[in-house]
């Protein structure tokens, strides 16, 4: 470490179990962050000011007026232009030595396996059902480790799965119907609580890459900002799953046909 290094994450040395080993692993940590919306943007800050050595972003959605109540990393200069482009250029401002990637397009299951495999731990931001199977899907079958977040109205929830534990689909095995999806566009959404759900993912990822901390896995975690709760549910690994189980079925991406909403 340079000494601008040890002046920069000195707050990191200084934490008990964490210090200059848990900071070595952050810089030489690949982390891809799926979606550079509300969820992705303080993730991604985070990221970038802990120190992590390279941060991937994937999203295909350009700026937009309403999505900077919540959407941080954006400002209004940047409407108009792609989403992973503007959340770039505010990580390499934030920390020069750190190295990012971008990625101007959607995860789709022809690129999926090959962006996923190429990272250390992946961060699902994504806003609709359809993104986050094929997220979910993508990492298994690669093996690799991730964190889920989604957040409607005044709260949101997280979950952690690592090859092992249980996934998304143990929890919730099929998508529900398009029609009865509820949009941050139809009823709304706290800004404060996608950036505290934000905040939780980037956290995993710091505990997962540094091994400190004990990780959201088998359960998912609530957070209500109305009522200020946070609740646990403990999950079981589906044995008969038809991704992460005992005898999977699902051996192909599969795209469902619904797209993220536009917000």
């Amino acid at each position: 470490m340079t000494s601008g290094s040890y002046s920069r994450y000195s707050r990191h040395l200084l934490l008990d179990g964490f210090g200059k080993q848990g900071q070595d692993r952050l810089s030489s940590g690949r982390v891809l962050i799926v979606g550079a919306g509300g969820l992705g943007s303080p993730c991604a800050l985070y990221l970038a000011a802990a120190g992590v050595g390279c941060i991937g972003l994937a999203d295909g959605d350009i700026v937009s007026l309403s999505n900077l109540q919540r959407q941080v990393i954006h400002y209004t200069t940047d409407i108009g232009r792609e989403k992973v482009e503007s959340a770039a250029e505010k990580m390499r401002c934030l920390n020069p030595d750190i190295e990012v990637r971008y990625y101007p397009t959607f995860l789709t299951e022809d690129n999926a396996l090959k962006m996923v495999g190429e990272y250390d731990f992946i961060v699902d931001c994504t806003d609709s059902y359809a993104s986050k199977y094929l997220v979910n899907d993508a990492c298994i079958m690669a093996g690799k480790p991730f964190c889920c977040g989604g957040v409607i109205r005044y709260g949101g929830q997280v979950m952690t799965h690592v090859p092992g534990s249980a996934c998304y689909r143990c929890l919730f095995p099929e998508p529900p119907e398009e029609n009865d999806v509820e949009t941050c566009s139809t009823v709304g959404v706290l800004g404060t609580a996608v950036g505290i759900i934000g905040c939780i993912q980037a956290t995993e990822a710091i505990k997962y890459l540094t091994n400190t901390g004990t990780l959201l896995t088998n359960c998912l975690m609530t957070f209500d900002t109305w009522g200020m709760e946070c609740q646990r549910m403990a999950l079981q690994r589906d044995k008969a799953c038809p991704i992460c189980g005992e005898t999977p079925s699902n051996h192909t991406l599969r795209e469902y046909s619904f797209m993220p909403c536009r917000q």
